[in-house]
């Protein structure tokens, strides 16, 4: 494992010479991230002047958006099976989106190149971390309010985006474009958005998911550019539908969401898959938080259908699938200065209770976020709404309009002794072992440097090892996980 912010720098990585050009080259990028103006518009003669207005650069018809973060990372106690020492990681995630309007069609294409530098032998590497330049969005949204389809659905504003596109849906648990994630997820195909004025919302997908390249770890080490492609082979439908102030005078502003989803996919001479194919039902009930009052949610799913038990092409055993997952908390905003919110939560994902007979029980995580519920991820992020039975609480402040805050806290427990912590991939498949994993803690901060344009981040996080995590047959046993960032992002 490489230097750490934690722990000593093993012989393998002594390497002075590139640590200082690669943090060079960090200072030189959060520099520039500093010093970038609007690029969409231009001073005037008066620019220094505070009553001066900016001259707009581009047309009209024309926008330009995006942002550009390094992150560092650090990490000492490996909790991974076959980890040993720290791991540290540079970031790099660079986003520019282009819209063209021609009323009622708009065109979008947003770039992403997302790299990742300091690696060694032992780092932590995959393609959700690496995926230098390529295309994140290309596509036409279409204006399609006071259509037949809007209209029989009985909604006010409705639009069809067809193409590469980002998706970020209800409780975002199912289908997010996470924000601490250094590789964003997308895909290809059509997505419905329709809502009326009093907040009722349908959201109806047909899309593949797009696959990251490079996946290899030589040119993942090399930040190798290659460009993603569709995987034709699996097909995601979906229909959400939300019901604004669901529960009237009962409950006011309290909302309901149902959705199904459907997940379709078989093997390819290109792409190897298990086979999975779920129907996924579920809902969400919650209400939003409000200063002097509670606030609450429930989102819940299931899912059914079959899957192999690995993506081998000689695996043609159809194991039968049956999983639940459920995130659920309460709380209370204070009106007082910093305005505290107090949280009890709890989340589950089921695990396999005989990983030898011929059921798969285990709630995946497939395209949706875990930041938000179980804390940082990046090089850390040890939990995962899989085979987990997690309560645990958090306290969220914010001092003022350019500043917050949060600190969180969960005892996390496997929900089947003889399933893995996924994550981590190490299991006891005689459960001897016990299901404590142990105690999480998650901190995070953030600051608006300018207000809309320069945001520092900085956070912290421990795992504190339960028995599970000290007695598992392929444990590390390295004691408490510690785990600290900081990040710089220019909006623009």
């Amino acid at each position: 494992m490489s230097r750490c912010l934690f722990g000593d720098l093993p012989q393998s990585v002594k390497d002075t010479s590139l640590t200082v050009r690669q943090i060079l080259v960090a200072s030189a990028a959060l520099a520039l991230a500093t010093s970038l103006p609007d690029p969409l518009r231009a001073q005037t003669a008066q620019g220094n002047s505070p009553a001066a207005a900016p001259e707009r650069i581009l047309p009209n018809w024309l926008s330009l958006s995006g942002e550009a973060r390094v992150r560092y990372e650090s990490l000492d106690g490996q909790f991974r099976a076959g980890g040993r020492g720290g791991d540290q990681a540079l970031a790099f995630r660079t986003t520019v989106l282009a819209e063209a309007e021609f009323d009622p069609v708009t065109l979008g294409i947003e770039l992403q190149d997302s790299r990742k530098e300091l690696n060694d032998a032992g780092s932590t590497l995959s393609a959700s971390l690496v995926n230098p330049l390529d295309f994140l969005q290309a596509y036409a949204s279409v204006d399609l309010s006071g259509s037949g389809f809007a209209t029989a659905l009985k909604q006010d504003k409705a639009r069809l985006k067809l193409g590469r596109q980002t998706l970020d849906i209800g409780g975002r648990r199912i289908l997010e474009r996470a924000d601490m994630a250094n590789v964003l997820l997308n895909f290809t195909g059509a997505y419905w958005q329709s809502s009326t004025t009093r907040g009722d919302a349908w959201n109806i997908v047909a899309v593949v998911p797009v696959g990251r390249l490079p996946q290899d770890r030589a040119s993942l080490e090399k930040n190798e550019i290659q460009p993603d492609r569709e995987e034709w082979s699996r097909l995601l439908l979906g229909v959400h539908y939300r019901r604004a102030n669901l529960l009237g005078d009962l409950l006011p502003d309290t909302s309901g969401e149902l959705f199904v989803f459907r997940l379709k996919e078989h093997d390819t001479a290109r792409t190897n898959t298990p086979n999975r194919d779920y129907l996924q039902p579920g809902f969400r009930l919650f209400k939003p938080p409000q200063k002097s009052q509670w606030d609450f949610e429930l989102d819940t799913s299931w899912r059914t259908g079959t899957r192999r038990a690995t993506n081998a092409p000689s695996d043609t055993i159809d194991l039968k699938v049956r999983t639940f997952a459920a995130h659920a908390h309460l709380g209370y905003t204070f009106d007082a200065p910093w305005q505290p919110r107090l949280v009890l939560d709890w989340d589950f994902g089921s695990g396999d209770r005989n990983p030898n007979d011929l059921r798969f029980e285990q709630a995946e995580r497939l395209f949706g976020g875990r930041r938000t519920d179980l804390g940082n991820t990046g090089i850390h992020g040890p939990l995962t709404p899989a085979n987990i039975n997690a309560a645990g609480g958090r306290i969220e402040l914010k001092p003022n309009a350019r500043s917050d805050m949060r600190l969180a806290f969960k005892l996390a427990h496997l929900d089947e002794a003889r399933d893995a912590w996924v994550v981590a991939r190490v299991q006891d498949r005689t459960g001897q072992s016990g299901t404590f994993i142990g105690t999480t803690i998650d901190g995070r901060a953030r600051y608006w440097l300018q207000p809309n344009k320069l945001r520092l981040e900085v956070g912290a996080s421990a795992l504190i090892p339960g028995r599970f995590a000290r007695t598992a047959p392929n444990a590390t046993r390295q004691g408490t996980t510690n785990y600290g960032y900081v990040a710089m992002t220019r909006f623009f």
